[in-house]
């Protein structure tokens, strides 16, 4: 009796050790397991969502993710937004994104350094829907924000840069948010000296324009 008790017992402890071996060897740890988010919200954007000098903690993803977390949401912030970023950029980076993070949502913020920089706006379009394509691929929900360029771009660019966030949102059924800084642009008090990067006091603004479509999102 003793025999197949020590032997039951050992049994067991062989197959212990070789789980946690083969768990180790693949690159897990508990911790990783403890710490991966259930539910990632990723925010790919450019210098507007990265906070463009700003302190940290005061751009508008760090505001929503305290927002989330009054209302005692679960949801984890992913902000890799880089400052300069164009459309190219984020099609580069979105496949190693979506495969180091839990992401669920997404969020896109980026053209705005296309439109600045007078690319074209067919090759923006093309990486915003390929953007899109690698996150609906994992049945990811996306939600897509608009951008407006001055007007001194001339009135043909300038229309059809807006429009081409429209015609990606309808291509592939995202919501859009026609203008992102709504309320903010144009605006000497809420924008930093160069005219172009929203202060501090701006980013609540921000978010209360997207919040709704964050919203809907979520639920």
């Amino acid at each position: 009796m003793k025999s197949r008790t020590k032997t039951h017992n050992f049994s067991h402890y062989l197959r212990a050790t070789i789980f946690i071996c083969l768990f180790t060897q693949l690159g897990f740890s508990w911790a990783d397991v403890e710490s991966q988010p259930e539910q990632g919200l990723l925010i790919l954007g450019d210098s507007l969502s990265a906070g463009f000098g700003l302190l940290e903690g005061e751009e508008w993803p760090a505001l929503l993710q305290q927002r989330l977390a009054q209302k005692n949401s679960s949801v984890k912030i992913i902000n890799a937004s880089i400052s300069g970023e164009t459309s190219l950029g984020g099609a580069t980076r979105i496949t190693s994104l979506l495969d180091r993070h839990a992401v669920t949502w997404l969020i896109i913020e980026l053209g705005a350094n296309d439109g600045l920089r007078g690319q074209s706006l067919s090759e923006m379009r093309d990486n915003l829907s390929f953007i899109i394509q690698q996150a609906q691929n994992r049945n990811i929900k996306v939600l897509l924000l608009g951008m407006h360029i001055p007007p001194n771009y001339g009135k043909r660019y300038t229309q059809a840069f807006h429009q081409s966030f429209v015609k990606v949102s309808q291509a592939f059924d995202v919501p859009l948010i026609p203008f992102f800084l709504d309320g903010v642009a144009g605006k000497a008090a809420l924008n930093q000296a160069d005219g172009i990067h929203p202060t501090a006091e701006a980013q609540p603004i921000i978010l209360n324009t997207v919040w709704p479509a964050i919203k809907t999102l979520l639920d």
